[in-house]
């Protein structure tokens, strides 16, 4: 018999519907997300890119109440590695996602690292690896911000380390966490794109529970990653070669991901996450159903 997850709110997001951009021909349209996240069976839902769902809080808000649907986060992307000149675009960024998030009752702001690695075309952008200064200015710039987001909009930071980021891997990981304030910055541990990286999810949990603010359950295809990591294959064309697959089918087991994370006694979003972009439109709904009834079996 499964664990009774009870401090675990399950929920998905526009990405498991395929969707990457805010408007992009081959994705769904927001109304048929909606509908379908419904349908599937869950009850929270992130409010993907910026500009995807309405950005009228009042719609917004009508539209997920009619489906019974709560928000749980909004995202952002941002190169605070760059150092201080990155802070006035990265701030307007915030200022239009954070305030909407908060509109829609949501406590947390999803940060995403920003690329090295183009994810269309596969360009190298910059280095993979960070300099000491670089690491400062993520690393004091990461705290600033999760400092100003909590005062002006009373909602908590979550960084989420992600392929082809400059937080990626296990000791990228542990680096930024050893080098940060856990009162302002935790993490968004993605268990899908922390395993397409080389580590462990179980073992950043009992490590670095207290860090832990967020989850997004996914999980990678192991054949299909030594692939890509053996022919160095960019995130984007990685996810069209089918990289991160359905649940049970891959790694790392979710289970134990969420056995372990109930175990901190802390209540914790676990949003499922497929990547999918581009998908079928009649490709998402019978996957996200599926796993909502994995992850009911899992005790989530």
């Amino acid at each position: 018999m499964a664990v009774a997850l009870d401090r675990i709110r399950v929920g998905s997001a526009p990405d498991s519907w395929g969707v990457w951009f805010p408007d992009d021909p081959q994705q769904v349209p927001w109304q048929r997300f909606l509908d379908e996240v419904a349908e599937a069976g869950y009850s929270w839902i992130e409010l993907g890119p910026y500009g995807y769902l309405p950005t009228d809080p009042a719609r917004l808000t009508d539209e997920v109440n009619k489906r019974n649907l709560k928000v749980s986060a909004g995202t952002i992307f941002c190169g605070l590695h760059r150092g201080p000149s990155e802070w006035d675009s990265t701030w307007e960024q915030v200022g239009r996602v954070a305030a909407l998030t908060r509109a829609m009752g949501a406590k947390h702001l999803v940060v995403i690292p920003s690329f090295w690695r183009d994810d269309r075309t596969a360009e190298i952008l910059e280095p993979p690896e960070l300099t000491t200064e670089q690491w400062g200015h993520l690393t004091r710039g990461m705290e600033r911000l999760g400092r100003e987001v909590r005062d002006t909009y009373g909602l908590d930071i979550v960084v989420h380390p992600h392929a082809d980021t400059h937080i990626d891997t296990e000791e990228h990981v542990e680096r930024f966490l050893d080098s940060t304030d856990s009162d302002l910055v935790n993490l968004c541990l993605d268990t899908g794109h922390y395993a397409y990286c080389g580590g462990d999810s179980v073992k950043l949990i009992e490590t670095y529970g207290e860090r832990i603010g967020y989850l997004h359950l996914k999980q990678v295809d192991p054949d299909v990653l030594a692939d890509v990591v053996k022919n160095e294959i960019p995130f984007g064309p990685a996810v069209q070669r089918g990289v991160m697959c359905e649940p049970p089918a891959g790694v790392p087991e979710l289970g134990p991901v969420l056995t372990a994370a109930q175990k901190l006694g802390v209540d914790l979003f676990a949003i499922v996450e497929q990547d999918m972009y581009p998908c079928e439109p009649d490709k998402p709904l019978p996957i996200a159903a599926r796993t909502r009834k994995f992850l009911r079996s899992c005790g989530a």
